[in-house]
């Protein structure tokens, strides 16, 4: 199947794109790489009067230093965070997430932006910036606001956008030199979603001690008495501890995929602390 007959626009400037989608309130849809949007295209899932392509604009394809925070630009690829493009993206958890994203191809097309806006639960982007404590930085016509990651994924494929909203880039913390991270999930094949995932930050220094799991029936779920024992110990926790937690996070799942949680976070976890892999 292909899509239906849609207007393709390729605005020049994100201001000309925040008025295209202004003009057209309830029947244009923005894009990013297309790496979602095009198959909801094609299946027509979707039927937009117009496209709005955001892939190629300045705005959204810068990545710098703002205080204690990295600003991320909303049209960045996943390929340019995997290759290091951006030196203060490289050796840390967003290069190491990006390079185990679906395929190459993929990568080279998808945005962190456009990750983040379609909102799959399964997806590596909102696990990660859940895990950071991210900020997501939203443009209309009327202006910008930032909100926090945890607030901003609703549910599955729903989000805190509104009408002629756009994502204009992603706020994460600069970690110390003493932090700590861990990233794990389990698919059926290379390259596909999760299955069951999770994500760990822990930074003395920002008083950052997280751990994430996601790939759940919604947004990612944060296991806050978890992550202050492995900060407070600095040790892997009792499985029981772990089960408890998952248990928790995640009541809706069943037995094998708590089981499957329960794994993802031990391994997570010993990434942080340095131990063996568990079998």
């Amino acid at each position: 199947m292909k899509a239906a007959s849609f207007e393709y626009h390729r605005p020049a400037s994100l201001a000309d794109a925040l008025r295209a989608l202004a003009a057209a309130p309830g029947t244009a849809k923005v894009m990013g790489g297309g790496q979602s949007m095009g198959p909801m295209l094609n299946l027509r899932l979707t039927r937009p009067s117009q496209v709005i392509d955001l892939s190629a604009l300045p705005e959204l394809r810068q990545v710098a230093r703002d205080g204690d925070n990295i600003r991320i630009g909303a049209a960045v690829t996943h390929a340019e965070i995997e290759d290091g493009v951006h030196p203060a993206l490289r050796a840390g958890l967003l290069q190491s997430v990006a390079g185990g994203i679906a395929y190459r191809a993929i990568r080279n097309r998808g945005t962190v932006g456009g990750s983040l806006a379609h909102a799959d639960p399964a997806a590596d982007w909102v696990l990660a910036m859940s895990a950071l404590g991210a900020q997501i930085e939203i443009a209309s016509a009327a202006g910008t606001r930032r909100v926090p990651m945890d607030r901003f994924m609703h549910g599955a494929y729903t989000t805190d956008l509104a009408e002629g909203e756009v994502i204009a880039a992603v706020r994460v913390p600069v970690l110390g030199d003493a932090a700590r991270w861990g990233y794990h999930k389990f698919c059926r094949k290379t390259g596909e979603f999760a299955e069951a995932s999770c994500a760990a930050v822990f930074d003395a220094e920002r008083k950052l001690a997280r751990v994430v799991v996601g790939a759940l029936d919604g947004a990612p779920q944060a296991l806050p008495a978890l992550a202050a024992q492995v900060a407070r110990s600095g040790a892997l926790p009792e499985r029981a501890a772990v089960e408890a937690a998952v248990a928790t996070a995640a009541a809706t799942k069943d037995a094998i995929d708590r089981k499957l949680l329960v794994a993802a976070v031990e391994r997570c976890l010993q990434q942080v602390l340095n131990t063996e892999t568990v079998q």
